[in-house]
């Protein structure tokens, strides 16, 4: 246990060296594999926007009632929770592309599942549909972890904007996706519901065929960073390889670690604070009179913001440090958390919406970066795996707990709880020390000494 708490220790693990310190230049095949991944990441984007468009009519229309509108949303926030971790330990023993193709394929499954279940008018084949569709979905968001493997720490958070821009073609393709289904459908007498999910196999198959031709895989380049970045001088206990088995590590280990407390607080205040602006974005907007029109537009421009600026946003987390970037996600998202619920002007609501995005991305992009700069490559997958699993904490609670809290003292006191949201983040990460960008003036977690094996007796 020693080795490994040594491993996922902050102070020794991927520091940037004298030559990385600058921008060594992206050899071709990490730019090759970067556009494999960015694609692969907008497919995936497609298939993602199914549920949040869909999920509560389908379930009104299976169930005949309002009641349980939520549920959808839920049991996807829920699937994440669960599957977020295990699929690290997956990557981290197999590879990212081992559990990209399994994530991919639960998709698939879940997909074709749901869309015949509304065929055959089957809430209970619906349901467990949505429940493999969102392991799946879980399992593919370590589409992020294979980003940030391929690159050095002065160019690591730049590669992740450059695949998390993607999302923002896919999040605009679901529509044409559900478009398309909607025109077809009569012709084929289905309801557009049910081709909409017959139809999302198509995305995800050549995302799978992206994936495939992402080589070596990325953990294998993650490992041994200095063939490709020539310069580059890994610490000794960074030098992994692809061959030895994953360490040992609790998620205690990681929580003992201040650097990823700090990832994981900061990521699970925005993240939910974003969870719950969203669930009420159309409350507000609706509550002031305006139509379906006017709310599809702010949620785009919402898409947008989170999306819209991934790779100038990874920028500026490689030139001022994660640290700094995370520190302007929570002044923008709890800036945008008080212009939303207390509004009534449309262009200020939207514009809530929109920081509110924008300030999760600069926590997305960030988050990452500190993750994979603090954790070794052969252990980055159960680290981005918990943060998911506390990403999927905040979308289920804290839209819950909105819901029953407007009620009983209106819609503009969810200001004061986006605000104070961001109090607890804002405070560790003023603690957060940070010399330069990726390297972190902490102490390692102390490492687990094993109790010694008692010794038989001797005979006498």
């Amino acid at each position: 246990m020693g080795r490994s708490a040594s491993k996922v220790s902050t102070a020794t693990v991927e520091p940037t060296a004298p030559v990385a310190a600058g921008r060594p230049a992206i050899p071709p095949l990490v730019r090759r594999n970067t556009l494999f991944l960015a694609a692969a990441q907008a497919c995936v984007g497609i298939g993602n926007q199914m549920t949040p468009t869909l999920g509560a009519l389908m379930v009104i229309h299976l169930l005949g009632s309002a009641t349980f509108a939520g549920a959808a949303s839920g049991i996807m926030g829920g699937c994440r929770l669960l599957s977020s971790y295990p699929t690290g330990q997956i990557t981290d023993a197999h590879g990212r592309k081992a559990g990209l193709f399994l994530g991919l394929s639960l998709s698939m499954v879940g997909s074709v599942t749901i869309g015949l279940a509304m065929m055959r008018e089957s809430a209970a084949q619906f349901f467990l549909g949505l429940v493999v569709f969102g392991v799946g979905v879980g399992a593919v968001q370590q589409l992020r972890l294979a980003a940030a493997d391929m690159y050095p720490p002065s160019r690591r958070a730049e590669g992740l904007g450059y695949v998390l821009t993607g999302s923002l073609v896919g999040a605009f393709g679901g529509p044409l996706l559900i478009s398309t289904a909607q025109a077809t459908a009569p012709r084929l007498g289905l309801a557009p519901e049910a081709l909409a999910w017959l139809l999302v196999p198509l995305v995800l198959i050549p995302t799978a065929a992206l994936v495939f031709f992402v080589r070596p895989d990325p953990k294998e380049i993650a490992a041994h960073l200095d063939r490709y970045y020539p310069g580059y001088q890994p610490p000794q206990r960074a030098r992994t390889t692809t061959a030895e088995a994953p360490p040992r590590v609790s998620v205690r280990e990681y929580l003992r670690d201040y650097p990823k407390q700090v990832a994981f607080v900061t990521n699970f205040a925005l993240f939910g604070n974003m969870s719950m602006m969203m669930a009420m974005n159309a409350v507000a907007l609706a509550h002031h009179g305006h139509g379906l029109p006017a709310i599809s537009l702010s949620v785009a421009l919402h898409i947008v913001g989170m999306y819209g600026f991934s790779l100038p946003l990874g920028r500026l987390a490689d030139a001022v440090g994660r640290r700094n970037v995370m520190l302007l996600g929570l002044l923008l998202a709890g800036l945008g958390g008080s212009l939303v619920p207390t509004s009534p002007h449309y262009w200020v609501v939207t514009l809530g919406t929109f920081l509110v995005g924008l300030g999760w991305s600069c926590g997305n992009v960030a988050v990452v970066a500190l993750l994979a700069d603090t954790t070794p490559p052969l252990a980055r997958g159960r680290a981005i795996g918990l943060n998911d699993t506390c990403s999927g904490a905040a979308s289920i609670t804290l839209p819950l707990l909105a819901g029953p809290f407007v009620e009983l003292v209106g819609l503009p006191a969810l200001a004061g709880v986006s605000a104070a949201l961001m109090i607890v983040p804002l405070i560790m990460l003023l603690r957060l020390r940070e010399p330069s960008p990726g390297r972190y003036a902490h102490e390692p977690p102390p490492a687990a000494v094993p109790a010694p094996r008692p010794q038989p007796a001797e005979r006498l």
